[in-house]
């Protein structure tokens, strides 16, 4: 095999796994140890993965401070949020109490939502707008309004959720990684997903497959605190540390 194809596996390997051996490269690779370690030191020089004694880990991905406008996330994966909207409103269930946090893919949800005897509250405008013209019984949260995600956030909505205790929250995300959680660019909104989703008995991520392997600015929860609802995963090593609940791309 020759060296270049030898690093396009090396890295491919460490895209599904985050993490890959020596010992493991050497089987799989059919080649000496000596050349492995020599192929991980050539790419640890060129900044394409970290190397650590016995093998390499992924490097951590630019940490992103900056948030699209609603209007430009909408145009984005479309067809995959339709469907992971669709599951995640077939997980409602008559009398639940739902949270239904801002964003692009969940309020795609609303429209598939069949349960009428479901109560709903939202820290979104436009969510609270859709939800009670589909004839559903909606309280919307009090504070700032944040222009951006045309969000409710601040101390005042986090007083608000202090009251509730939901039988199921669904929540948007900026950001999937195994070290760092579940993040999102800005700090008040952070705060507001924090509150609202250690206040749901259970917890759903709604994430396209662009979100895994992306850090932004603030943490709202660890990996294991939420679902993933998301499309085709072709990434193991997130599996095993939540479920995992895949959707089909029609």
């Amino acid at each position: 095999m020759l060296t270049e194809e030898r690093y396009e596996f090396i890295l491919e390997e460490l895209k599904n796994n985050s993490v890959v051996h020596v010992s493991d490269l050497v089987i799989k690779l059919n080649a000496s140890e000596s050349t492995i370690r020599r192929d991980l030191n050539a790419l640890h020089k060129e900044g394409k993965l970290n190397k650590v004694h016995g093998g390499a880990m992924v490097l951590d991905k630019d940490i992103n401070t900056r948030e699209d406008k609603v209007v430009v996330r909408q145009g984005l994966k479309t067809n995959e949020k339709l469907q992971i909207a669709k599951y995640a409103a077939s997980l409602i269930k008559p009398y639940d109490f739902v949270y239904l946090d801002a964003g692009t893919t969940t309020e795609l949800m609303i429209d598939f939502i069949k349960e009428k005897e479901a109560i709903f509250v939202t820290n979104a405008i436009a969510h609270a707008k859709r939800l009670i013209q589909n004839d559903l019984k909606t309280y919307i949260l009090g504070g700032e309004v944040k222009g951006i995600t045309e969000a409710i956030v601040g101390i005042e909505a986090i007083s608000s959720l202090k009251k509730y205790n939901f039988t199921k929250g669904f929540f948007g995300v900026n950001g999937i990684s195994i070290k760092r959680g579940y993040t999102t660019p800005d700090i008040k909104e952070a705060s507001v997903k924090e509150e609202a989703l250690n206040r749901a008995r259970t917890a759903y991520i709604l994430a396209d497959d662009s979100k895994f392997d992306e850090i932004s600015s603030v943490t709202f929860a660890n990996i294991s605190k939420a679902s993933i609802i998301t499309t085709k995963l072709l990434d193991n090593k997130y599996k095993g540390l939540t479920e995992i609940l895949e959707v089909t791309i029609k």
